[in-house]
């Protein structure tokens, strides 16, 4: 394989980065009179501070800013942030909304997706703290946390959002779930529908469990009664959801509506749907892009990702301001957008 150098010369080694030592020598100072105009101090002669921009800029010269703020004891400026998944653009909005908070506050963050693994959430998150991260943001895989326990001690400040922790108390950010699904099957009951299925995440996630558990209070507030035979929980993908609505679907009392546990099982029984003959009224947790544009549009539950992701980062930025009060427990609400979909009678 041949490798090219930054000027396109083939077979190049790599060159190391350009120190101060490398500077003062080329423009000819002390590497005093660098660390000087570096942090912009006073007492330096303008010819010499110009002599000495021209060789960073001609080396390439940047400064270690984690090493500098570690050497006076500050921050690093930088907070670490454990998604499930940033390709999920539910989690994209959730980690545009902490960037923009973040940058307001003079701090970068360094993202890492999980993939639903707790060994890959420990992992990373302990990645972030080796790297002294300024504090932590968590989406939690799985539901041990002890191992934050000497971090949250030494003052990193850990706040968990779309998920609590397992088993340590800290702040958390969550969005109201069970009254959402509570509120997807009372609408589709309005309508007349009696048998209505629900097609949610693997039953040990939080968010999953939760709204199947508002599923269960939704069919018990409208008189439908809740019929194991209509649930089917996953991990999902394209094929068991296209095999859970065929069976739903068939028989002498089939499912008339689904309620749909996140965007992406929605997106595969929309798939599944495609070209039906006939098809069940259907609201999904969490909205998604064109979800409107579609025939017919879909309703949904809809929640606001950034403002989850501001919520937390607030959270966080307010104990690194010194705030030492209980952890706190946010529940964010969430709305019907009924655009088509779940309005289909029985």
């Amino acid at each position: 394989m041949t490798t090219l150098s930054p000027d396109g010369a083939a077979g190049a080694r790599k060159v190391r980065r350009a120190t101060m030592n490398d500077v003062a020598r080329l423009a000819g100072v002390s590497i005093k009179t660098v660390s000087r105009v570096v942090n912009d101090e006073a007492g330096v002669h303008p010819a010499t501070a110009e002599r000495v921009l021209a060789a960073i800029d001609q080396l390439g010269f940047r400064r270690n800013l984690s090493a500098r703020n570690l050497r006076r004891g500050s921050s690093t400026g930088t907070v670490g942030l454990v998604l499930e998944d940033v390709g999920n653009p539910f989690y994209s909005g959730v980690t545009r909304a902490v960037e923009e908070i973040s940058r307001l506050r003079g701090r970068q963050v360094i993202t890492g997706s999980s993939d639903e693994d707790p060994v890959r959430e420990r992992e990373l998150a302990l990645e972030f703290c080796s790297r002294r991260v300024d504090g932590l943001l968590i989406v939690p895989a799985g539901l041990q946390h002890g191992y934050l326990v000497p971090e949250m001690r030494a003052g990193t400040p850990v706040v968990f959002l779309d998920r609590p922790a397992g088993d340590v108390v800290a702040d958390t950010v969550l969005v109201d779930n069970v009254g959402g699904t509570t509120e997807a099957v009372l609408h589709l009951a309005s309508f007349g529908h009696r048998r209505i299925a629900f097609l949610g995440d693997a039953p040990d996630i939080f968010t999953a469990n939760e709204r199947l558990r508002g599923y269960r209070e939704g069919c018990a507030r409208a008189g439908i009664g809740f019929h194991e035979s209509l649930v089917v929980m996953g991990p999902h993908d394209e094929v068991s959801v296209r095999e859970a609505l065929h069976r739903l679907r068939r028989g002498a009392d089939p499912a008339t509506a689904v309620v749909t546990g996140n965007n992406r099982i929605t997106v595969h029984a929309l798939r599944a749907l495609a070209g039906a003959a006939s098809r069940p009224a259907l609201v999904g947790f969490d909205d998604f892009e064109l979800a409107d544009l579609l025939s017919p549009p879909v309703s949904v539950i809809a929640h606001d990702a950034s403002a989850l992701g501001k919520a937390a980062a607030d959270l966080l930025y307010a104990r690194l301001d010194g705030d030492g009060s209980p952890p706190r427990r946010v529940v964010l609400p969430v709305r019907l957008v009924a655009r088509g979909s779940g309005e289909v009678r029985a």
